[in-house]
């Protein structure tokens, strides 16, 4: 047995596997970032998510990063799209790498109204490619600097994204293990109906029990998926699902990249012979020129890769460990959404609400009530309405504001309804109590959140 284990460890960390795996993916996650950038820009988002707003919603203990001032997004995207060619091509690869991830992390910090767990992923994955040589086969650098071209790399440099997009799969299909997802098919019950007109599948899509195969089929395929994409017996029809259930999943819940980033980075599953015959097809769209090659092992000295070794270690922990930290906190997490984000949570819950603010001068007695547009954008403003740090967000921010007009301990109340997964509107927050002394913790519960069990329809 001892034996077997440290096979099992040489083979999947230490052995000397072809480096073509690594240099079709660092070409596919930069094109698809490139696309992505590009749209994000072309869209206007740029402005509508990062300038227009006056107040960003932060993360907790983000509260220093604030967006560039002027033009500064702007140039910060420009950054981010040289960057992502400069990665896709191969050229100054570690400093492009360590860019994008920088850049990119930095901008999903700016404000969480517009967190998504692809953007999330997306920092992942440029976080574990500044650590790979990702740039030693078939790039710009080893046509400027051919000595440093290698064809084999240890395994592990190819196996921590497989290990990556494993956790994703199977801990969005853990998620899906719930009352609402399996026993009520919600939400898809609610959102398939609204693709009613689509021409042939239309009508099925009304159809309660679709609904029910759809919740199904996605529980058990994100449980399964990662793997049957680790079994050469069965990769081909893996990924072939996988190409399925995301087109499928674009088509029918406009979702942005999220689907065609999954398609290109799983291509990282396959064979290094599937991923050498990806190279030659490209090379023929090349111009003529020699592809730098070699014999050469890829090899570090030892402290650098105990180093390594060490920081993927630890991002792999606190892989496996946030998305359980809901445990930590009471009550229905889609309804407080208490340790929700960063666990790979997709699609689960249809949720909208309505909320009104009030101002009141503890001196006085005078009570405001708040018009949230004139701080928020509408967008800002559907985000927090239920999302309780953002609600406690913005208490603060009001309290602030009223107390640069001159009023001390301003209290600060709201009523706020919410629905859930079709359960009818519900009172969600304590109307009684001031936010404004209200602290954002990391670990202690909302207290002032009703509970989704006792709220009244």
């Amino acid at each position: 047995m001892p034996g077997s284990v440290k096979l099992n460890f040489s083979s999947l960390v230490k052995a000397q596997v072809h480096i073509a795996p690594l240099s079709v993916l660092r070409i596919a996650f930069g094109s698809i970032m490139l696309v992505s950038t590009i749209r994000f820009i072309l869209k206007g988002w740029v402005y509508a998510f990062y300038i227009k707003p006056q107040f960003h919603f932060t993360f907790y203990g983000f509260d220093w990063v604030k967006p560039p001032a002027g033009a500064g997004m702007y140039v910060l995207f420009a950054i981010l799209t040289v960057a992502a060619i400069m990665v896709t091509i191969g050229l100054f690869y570690r400093a492009a790498i360590i860019t994008f991830f920088l850049c990119f992390t930095y901008v999903e910090l700016l404000d969480k109204t517009t967190y998504l767990n692809h953007y999330y992923f997306i920092s992942v994955m440029a976080f574990l490619m500044i650590w790979v040589p990702a740039h030693r086969y078939f790039s710009v650098d080893t046509k400027l600097r051919p000595k440093i071209a290698v064809t084999r790399v240890p395994a592990w440099t190819i196996n921590i994204f497989k290990m990556q997009l494993v956790l994703v799969y199977f801990f969005a299909g853990i998620s899906k293990l719930n009352y609402d997802w399996l026993i009520a098919a919600m939400p898809l019950k609610i959102w398939l109906p609204a693709n009613s007109q689509m021409p042939v599948i239309g009508g099925l899509l009304t159809q309660t029990w679709v609904a029910y195969a759809f919740s199904w089929f996605g529980a058990i395929f994100d449980l399964f998926i990662g793997f049957l994409l680790l079994d050469g017996r069965y990769r081909k029809w893996a990924y072939a699902l996988v190409i399925i259930f995301h087109l499928s999943t674009a088509v029918l819940f406009k979702i942005g990249m999220f689907p065609y980033i999954m398609i290109c980075v799983t291509i990282v599953f396959f064979s290094e012979k599937t991923h050498i015959r990806i190279v030659n097809l490209l090379t023929h769209f090349l111009p003529k020129s020699k592809h730098y090659t070699s014999n050469k092992d890829y090899h570090l000295p030892v402290f650098k890769t105990q180093f390594i070794y060490t920081v993927l270690a630890l991002h792999f922990i606190i892989q496996l460990l946030l998305p359980f930290r809901f445990m930590l906190y009471p009550g229905k997490l889609y309804w407080t959404e208490e340790g929700y984000r960063f666990s790979w949570r997709v699609m689960l819950m249809d949720k909208g609400g309505t909320i009104f603010f009030y101002v009141k001068d503890s001196k006085t007695g005078k009570r405001s009530e708040i018009i949230n547009s004139q701080y928020l954008t509408t967008f800002q403003e559907s985000q927090m309405a239920t999302q309780p740090d953002m609600i406690l967000q913005f208490a603060h921010h009001l309290a602030a504001e009223y107390q640069k007009k001159g009023i001390n301990n301003p209290i600060v109340t709201a009523d706020s309804y919410v629905t859930l997964n079709g359960s009818g509107s519900r009172l969600y927050i304590d109307s009684t109590v001031n936010l404004a002394k209200e602290q954002e913790t990391l670990l202690d519960h909302k207290k002032w959140i009703i509970p989704f069990n006792s709220t009244q329809q």
